[in-house]
């Protein structure tokens, strides 16, 4: 069958039905991952959006349920150049085809999605309608696309209630803003004793439970929507519990220390992202999934300075917080499958720890 996806600019890309036949309005954006499609489609920070893989074969490999970083997927669609028909790994139990339609994921093949990545980062993120109906009126969807926003997403993929991950070694309190499970993992293996809280906990009653650290995770959307989490992750941060933020965490601790935050024109999406350490001048590859960036000059140098920065483009990609045993990452060291060379933060997280309780 086939499926229609119209850009907000007006475009038209015509291909083929995947997944499910729904009806969807989303915003759409692109990763350039070459591997690790099903950690893309259940990244939690996906919530709201409609993913295009720059890849042009994605499907080969099956699905590898151990490799989920959240229990389901989260995209509203699925844009891929072709859909392989078959999978081989010898850990595979379904094909791609079969995930997207147990999970209800519409989605397109067989549309130039070079072209497609090429208007994205020439005229910027733009939300998408896509359709399996040829008849479909033009006026609708184009109003629709101009009232769509992501909203509401990170209590959406935030857990519902507090869990523990049991570990004998240091207690980690972990704020899930949308959480992919291999932070939580990281944490486990080096020991620790992982709770982790939902996005609407207060920070009075984490606090009092005494954690060794705090970490903030990586979620969705607009961070300057969730002002009820800032004010929480601001009394966090002046206790002198160590913290660590990644993503969205980072940028919302930004906000809570006074810095701004904006919209990049079509963000970072991918496996292959080079960040340098500021204090040693050395470069990372390193894997993200951010549409929003901290602004480096609304930052008081006096509460936080510059630890990362993209090579590409400048941005930030870190914080280092002033006399407080607090940094920031933009990136994911926790990535898998991806670049696994920042993975070290955690050590570094774990010794800040240390230090804290000697």
């Amino acid at each position: 069958m086939k499926a229609y996806l119209l850009l907000e600019d007006g475009t038209l890309f015509t291909g083929k039905s995947i997944g499910v036949q729904k009806e969807v309005v989303s915003e759409v954006v692109f990763n350039t991952s070459m591997t690790g499609y099903l950690e893309v489609l259940t990244d939690p920070s996906y919530a709201g959006q409609a993913v295009v893989m720059t890849y042009p074969l994605i499907g080969n490999y099956g699905v590898c349920r151990e490799d989920m970083e959240s229990g389901r997927a989260w995209p509203d669609a699925f844009i891929v150049r072709e859909l392989s028909e078959l999978y081989s790994n010898f850990r595979s139990r379904e094909s791609i085809q079969q995930f997207l339609k147990e999970q209800e994921i519409p989605g397109i093949e067989g549309i130039d999605t070079r072209a497609l990545t090429k208007r994205l980062r020439e005229h910027g993120t733009m939300n998408g309608f896509l359709t399996t109906n040829p008849d479909f009126n033009r006026e609708d969807a184009m109003r629709r696309m101009k009232e769509y926003e992501v909203r509401g997403v990170v209590a959406r993929t935030s857990c519902k209630e507090k869990y523990v991950m049991p570990g004998a070694g240091k207690r980690v309190a972990v704020l899930d803003l949308g959480m992919k499970r291999n932070i939580a993992r990281n944490l486990s293996k080096r020991g620790c004793e992982v709770t982790v809280w939902p996005q609407s906990s207060k920070a009075e009653e984490i606090l009092a439970s005494h954690p060794d650290g705090i970490m903030l995770t990586n979620g969705p959307g607009d961070p300057k929507e969730n002002t009820g989490v800032i004010e929480e992750i601001k009394k966090l941060s002046q206790s002198d519990t160590p913290i660590f933020a990644i993503c969205l965490g980072h940028q919302l601790l930004a906000l809570a220390a006074g810095a701004d935050t904006f919209k990049m024109k079509y963000g970072h999406r991918g496996g292959n992202h080079p960040v340098k350490d500021l204090s040693t001048g050395r470069v990372y590859i390193s894997s993200q999934n951010h549409g929003y960036a901290v602004n480096e000059k609304s930052l008081n140098p006096e509460v936080a300075v510059p630890a990362f920065r993209n090579v590409n483009d400048e941005t930030n990609e870190g914080l280092r917080y002033v006399g407080k045993k607090i940094f920031t990452v933009q990136f994911h060291p926790e990535a898998s499958p991806g670049p696994q060379g920042t993975e070290y933060l955690f050590d570094r997280f774990m010794e800040m720890m240390e230090v804290a309780h000697a």
